[in-house]
């Protein structure tokens, strides 16, 4: 049924009608924005990978508080 999905006769229909819809002026502009949108959500989304994984190992963690430690909390 949906044997090729895209042709390239559908990728330059479809580049054509953007250059028509926003011009030649805008295209540049909306590229860069996209790029950065993607690096964005690219290094939050490393960002949050990161926050899942431990940062100590659990027997460093569970070492026993004294006051002096918690007082400045």
């Amino acid at each position: 049924m949906l044997r090729n999905a895209f042709e390239p006769w559908h990728l330059v229909l479809i580049i054509v009608a953007c250059v028509l819809l926003f011009g030649s002026k805008k295209l540049p502009d909306m590229a860069r924005g996209l790029g950065r949108s993607m690096r964005i959500l690219k290094s939050e989304t490393k960002a949050l990978k990161d926050d899942h994984t431990p940062e100590q190992p659990a027997a460093a963690s569970a070492a026993p508080r004294t006051e002096a430690t918690t007082a400045g909390h």
